[in-house]
């Protein structure tokens, strides 16, 4: 009966059938309709072919469904007729009687079994509890049982007694069993599954005497295996039968469906098929239509191959010689093209990693090109300059009209000249400006290199203010010991050999002298400071800790100084007594920049980025006057009366040292602003170097 359990899989089946076999109808449904909506689609368009592949379609179509529905409808008789003849009246009456004998012939041995237990229960009433075991292993061997069992009431095991020696402990009952038992005269049933069977009987033994506990005899003994496999089988093949005859309906129609879809797949392949068959029989002169079309527009690249030996076939094969002879031409000129357009990328990056900045301008002085190195010196956005001439520049105004003008002045193609302008900071920048006059072959122009040679120049300028004042310190420091020596000394042999009036002059004079010679000292020491100013020793410090040891001389200041110093700023590189001789000096100024303003305040602030640590000291004085700024770092540039104009240039020294910079501007509110960016000690330098200092 595999047939009838293959079925009944079918039948349970059934949902997951219909689901699958509708999405493959639905898909080929899809198929087919994209196929008529691109051929419906190229029909309205008039595209080449589509009338052609429309009437093989419809051929195919019709050639498909005659012979189709014919043998659907045989398929569909056959397949009904077929089944119905699976189902005979005298093959379930047979399987009938043969489960209703099996299970006759188990109530016979049931009905046995049952009768030996009520004798063997009337026996074992009337014995005592101490020859129980003894009597219940003869009565067993008597009735020739396989199993015999005493429990309580309560499912306790009393005595027991089996011929199975592979089993010490019986088969013990289910509550359920023994509740069954106290309250009837017995319980019988069949265990087990497939050819192993066996039979369970419990039979209540009566209690000798009102006192004693009515106990449960349970007898088993097992099922012929021939009669136990005979019944499973006979059981089996009727439950078969049963469920087969219960999916009789739904069988017939699954092979119904089967061949409905079976059919319309077929019917939709055809139309698949064919729509492929007519675009292949098109192809060819579809492609020489196209590449008509293509030429006439210009485009030489060949069609699609068509591999066929008849006459489309040669027909393409020589229309597309033809187009890629043309072809060929037109690659050649693009490679040309291409390679101007790599050697321009070539050169585009080049500028792009040039330090120098570069402006290509054309012969109307339009800006069109400007190189990041550029945008990097000049500190300025030219994104909304490029298009525009130099005149209408709004920022860099000396800078276009410096080009223009070199170029308007001059007939040589190239010229070199140094422009001095402001950055867009307010401080003094120097650029270094080459031009040169493109050719007119490459469509005319002008191009203009520059340098950013402002620490240039300012190196060559401090260099040489160094040398002078190596010498002045030389040549002035050599007489001055001997004068204040001279001098002292004519002090020390004629203030007592005058009279009180001479003695006084003499002691007034000598003492000028004294004080003038200490001035002209302390000028050369400055003058040697800083020509010979010593290469700092760097080492991690804290830029607070500075700020806090130099503000200790300034306590008594009569400006109210206020600090805003970053909470845990990071480590700077630096030479703590230069970098105190820097703070020192700036608070100095600061300082003499508001003597006598009762209103004075001097702003000290410190913060971080990424690679610098920045002090800003800001002070509400007067500020610096327009036409020094400029020159502020040059030696000898100052406002003070006494002043030697070597203090700014100091500090711009002991900053350049450190690898930092400096800015000096004055804030728009009034007074002066300076800001010093240092190096930040890195990560590898933190782990490895000194402990931070002072």
């Amino acid at each position: 009966m595999s047939t009838a359990a293959d079925t009944v899989i079918f039948s349970r089946n059934y949902p997951l059938l219909i689901g699958l076999n509708v999405m493959l109808a639905l898909g080929m449904v899809g198929l087919v309709g994209w196929q008529l909506r691109s051929l419906w689609i190229d029909y309205r368009a008039q595209i080449f072919g589509a009338r052609l592949k429309l009437r093989l379609m419809l051929m195919f179509g019709v050639v498909a469904v005659l012979p189709g529905a014919l043998v659907y409808g045989v398929s569909v008789q056959f397949v009904t007729r077929s089944i119905e003849s699976w189902f005979d009246v005298r093959v379930e009456k047979a399987l009938e009687s043969g489960l209703h004998l099996g299970r006759t012939a188990l109530d016979s041995l049931l009905a046995d079994l049952v009768e030996k237990g009520r004798s063997m229960a009337v026996e074992l009433s009337d014995i005592k509890e101490t020859s129980r075991r003894s009597a219940l292993l003869r009565l067993r061997e008597q009735q020739s049982v396989q199993s015999a069992a005493l429990f309580s009431v309560g499912g306790q095991l009393l005595s027991s007694a089996t011929a199975d020696i592979s089993s010490l402990v019986p088969d013990l009952p289910t509550q359920a069993q023994l509740k069954q038992a106290r309250s009837a005269r017995s319980v019988t049933s069949v265990e087990g599954d497939g050819g192993k069977l066996h039979l369970r009987v419990l039979v209540p033994v009566a209690a000798r005497d009102l006192f004693e506990e009515p106990r449960i005899l349970q007898l088993t003994h097992p099922v012929p295996e021939g009669l136990a496999y005979d019944a499973d089988a006979v059981q089996g093949v009727y439950r078969d039968y049963q469920e087969l005859q219960l999916a009789r309906q739904g069988l017939t129609q699954i092979y119904a469906l089967t061949l409905t879809l079976t059919v319309l797949v077929a019917l939709f392949a055809a139309f698949a098929l064919a729509y492929v068959m007519a675009r292949r029989l098109v192809a060819p002169l579809h492609i020489l239509a196209e590449g008509t079309q293509a030429v006439a527009q210009g485009d030489f690249s060949p069609r699609q191959a068509v591999y066929s030996s008849d006459e489309l076939g040669v027909l393409t094969q020589s229309f597309n010689r033809m187009t890629r002879q043309l072809d060929d031409a037109r690659r050649e000129t693009e490679r040309h093209r291409s390679e101007l357009e790599a050697a321009r990328g070539y050169l585009e990056s080049i500028l792009a990693n040039l330090s120098a900045g570069v402006l290509v301008f054309d012969r109307n002085f339009v800006l069109r090109t400007v190189n990041e190195g550029a945008l990097n010196i000049l500190n300025d956005d030219f994104s909304g300059l490029i298009g525009q001439e130099v005149a209408s520049w709004p920022r860099q105004t000396p800078l276009g009209e410096f080009i223009r003008e070199h170029f308007a002045a001059t007939e040589d193609i190239e010229w070199q000249a140094q422009l001095e302008m402001e950055r867009l900071n307010g401080m003094p920048q120097v650029l270094l400006l080459r031009g040169s006059r493109l050719p007119e072959v490459s469509g005319g122009g002008d191009v203009v290199v520059f340098d950013d040679v402002t620490r240039l120049i300012a190196a060559q300028r401090s260099a040489a203010w160094g040398e002078v004042a190596r010498r002045l310190a030389h040549e002035i420091k050599n007489p001055l010991t001997p004068i204040q020596l001279s001098a002292e000394r004519l002090q020390f042999k004629l203030a007592g050999k005058l009279a009180n009036g001479d003695a006084d002059m003499l002691a007034r004079g000598t003492q000028m002298i004294i004080n003038q010679v200490q001035a002209m000292k302390r000028m050369v020491d400055d003058f040697r400071d800083y020509a010979r100013l010593p290469t700092p020793d760097v080492v991690p410090l804290d830029l607070n800790e500075l700020i806090g040891e130099v503000l200790g001389l300034y306590e008594s200041s009569s400006a109210t100084i206020s600090l805003e110093l970053a909470v845990d700023l990071p480590p700077i590189l630096g030479d703590a007594t230069q970098l105190r001789q820097v703070i020192h000096n700036l608070l100095r100024n600061a300082e003499d920049a508001l003597e006598g303003d009762g209103s004075g305040r001097i702003s000290i602030a410190t913060r971080a980025n990424s690679r610098h640590a920045e002090l800003l000291i800001t002070d509400n004085g007067p500020g610096f006057p327009a036409e020094i700024l400029p020159r502020i770092f040059e030696p000898y540039v100052t406002t003070k009366a006494k002043g030697t104009g070597l203090g700014m240039p100091i500090v711009k020294k002991i900053v350049d040292e450190h690898q930092g910079t400096i800015e000096i501007r004055n804030a728009p509110e009034g007074g002066a602003r300076i800001c010093i960016r240092l190096p930040l000690v890195k990560e590898e330098e933190a782990k490895h170097g000194n402990n931070i200092g002072r």
